[in-house]
């Protein structure tokens, strides 16, 4: 694995974490996941399977770490794994149809998606209340993050791209 690769996705999960922790509920008293935001774009950045599996681990680990989410440790180590994998494989479908300026933030919005509904799904079952709360929560949680995120991702991923253009390229072999 290349140090420097490692370095910026550290810096990224460390950015999303710092970031998480000192973000005030926006919507409804919901908080966007910029752990969730800075995953992606350590995926978009650097698509290769060893990259996003470990940025998946220290992001899910790093997650459960700060919840406050009643059964959202375990659900957040299942998680985060399970949405990096299915946004590296749509990101890899994509990527040679579609401009990433544009499928940046589309894939952001589908992937929070899914892992709302990957975290819902799992802590409504560890707390026993999967009859009819899903949906109110994906509503009321999961949309309104998706929305935040992907204009994170329209504002953070164009000045990420221009500052990895000029700084010494680092590719992904």
């Amino acid at each position: 694995m290349n140090t420097r690769i490692l370095v910026i996705l550290s810096l990224l999960v460390g950015i999303g974490a710092v970031l998480h922790a000192v973000v005030p509920p926006i919507l409804f008293g919901v908080k966007p996941d910029m752990l969730l935001s800075m995953m992606f774009l350590g995926i978009l950045l650097f698509p290769k399977a060893k990259y996003v599996a470990l940025l998946a681990i220290v992001t899910g680990v790093i997650s459960a770490l700060t919840t406050a989410a009643p059964g959202g440790q375990i659900a957040n180590l299942i998680d985060k794994p399970i949405t990096a994998l299915v946004f590296l494989t749509l990101f890899l479908l994509v990527r040679k149809r579609v401009s990433t300026t544009i499928s940046a933030p589309v894939l952001t919005a589908i992937g929070t998606m899914v892992s709302g509904a990957i975290f819902l799904s799992v802590a409504l079952f560890i707390l026993g209340m999967m009859e009819g709360g899903f949906i109110a929560l994906f509503l009321a949680v999961v949309l309104p993050a998706a929305a935040v995120n992907t204009l994170i991702m329209i504002v953070v991923y164009p000045v990420v791209q221009g500052i990895m253009k000029r700084s010494q390229p680092i590719t992904v072999t």
